[in-house]
């Protein structure tokens, strides 16, 4: 069999939308597909490595995807997409051959509370973030030298920006927007840090007007160069694109269920 991302393609659409698995050829290489699912979906979580199931392996980082072969799975990365997990490894079959395997199996994010109302000023958006996204991992980037960063930009950066960028790491939420680990300065001489961007080329950003970052508003720089303004935080705004269908840069006509995918293995 050789493997293209046809062919991923075609093997996802045999499997379908719900819970299953299919046993792949003996020698098909078990890592060309990792790389290829990777390419795709981004760093995976590893839940088994050489026989050895990661004892955090439950239901919120794909452990279900585990289920159909009980203690004959010697090896399995798991990808978050939607409502669905997305598997690959290897798994002794009924007469004991490991081979490889492509599973997919439902994943279930606990319902965030609906968006918050405008009268609601104690929401923590970053941690409603975290419940939206159904992010279960460490925090990525715990250790970053902040003090530094905003020396050399000569500026202060808003606190919940720093703690998405501490919490998700490199990624993008939704595989969609980009989240920048620290602000491109590109448009600078317009007013505007830029924190975050789309394959659409849009620019998220702030007006960096006044001494508070913490009260800097949103400007969305749209791919045909305009500004558009939101009085909003950025976790705040990330939040309202994931969930709110009618809001206008909305990424919820895409999905129901929502996640964060990891680039690479930045720690």
């Amino acid at each position: 069999m050789e493997l293209t991302q046809t062919t991923v393609n075609d093997l996802l659409a045999r499997l379908g939308p719900g819970d299953g698995h299919m046993y792949l050829p003996s020698d098909l290489d078990p890592q060309a597909l990792t790389d290829l699912l990777a390419d795709r979906y981004g760093a995976p979580n590893t839940l088994v490595l050489d026989g050895f199931t990661d004892p955090t392996a439950d239901d919120s980082r794909g452990g279900a995807l585990l289920v159909p072969f009980a203690d004959r799975t010697g090896m399995m990365r798991a990808w978050a997409y939607g409502d669905q997990w997305v598997g690959t490894g290897t798994v002794r079959d009924a007469e004991g051959i490991e081979r490889p395997v492509l599973v997919v199996a439902h994943r279930e994010v606990p319902e965030p509370s609906a968006v918050a109302s405008d009268e609601d000023e104690d929401v923590d958006w970053v941690e409603r973030l975290v419940r939206i996204t159904g992010w279960t991992e460490p925090a990525r980037r715990p250790d970053v030298d902040w003090a530094e960063v905003e020396s050399r930009l000569g500026t202060a950066l808003p606190s919940d920006y720093k703690r998405m960028v501490e919490t998700f790491g490199v990624g993008a939420f939704d595989g969609y927007l980009d989240l920048n680990q620290e602000p491109w300065t590109g448009l600078r001489e317009d007013g505007l840090l830029i924190w975050a961007g789309t394959e659409h080329e849009d620019l998220y950003c702030w007006r960096a007007d006044g001494d508070d970052p913490d009260r800097w508003p949103v400007v969305v720089r749209s791919f045909d160069h305009q500004d558009v303004p939101f009085d909003c935080r950025a976790a705040e705004f990330v939040c309202r694109i994931l969930v709110d269908p009618h809001h206008r840069f909305t990424m919820a006509r895409y999905f129901d269920t929502h996640w964060f995918m990891r680039y690479g293995t930045h720690a």
